[in-house]
């Protein structure tokens, strides 16, 4: 369950990495309220999941969730440059995340 919660709080950081771009700086009022809300419940379940398990592998997953995540959103939905040497940056990420998470977390 702790593992969930990691995984649902990356995907929110996707949401308030994309949110804080489409704010323009605080300046549009609904991408701003949405940066705050998902802020918010990713820091809440990453929280949450701290609980149980160790913070190394659980911020590495979450951050490599975020980073990844935001790398293809933009890439997908807001015209970001896509190139092979992003595409496999954003693969070492996962790749990394993976042997972290694959290398001693006790619980």
């Amino acid at each position: 369950m702790a593992w969930l919660l990691v995984v649902v709080a990356g995907l929110l950081e996707t949401g308030f990495a994309v949110c804080l771009k489409l704010s323009h700086g605080f300046t549009r009022l609904w991408p701003t309220i949405a940066f705050a809300c998902f802020a918010l419940g990713s820091f809440g379940l990453l929280t949450l999941a701290l609980r149980r398990l160790d913070v190394g592998p659980a911020y590495a997953v979450w951050t490599g969730i975020g980073a990844a995540g935001t790398a293809i959103y933009g890439m997908v939905f807001l015209d970001d440059l896509v190139s092979t040497l992003k595409l496999v940056s954003i693969a070492f990420v996962i790749v990394g995340v993976i042997g972290l998470q694959l290398s001693g977390s006790s619980h």
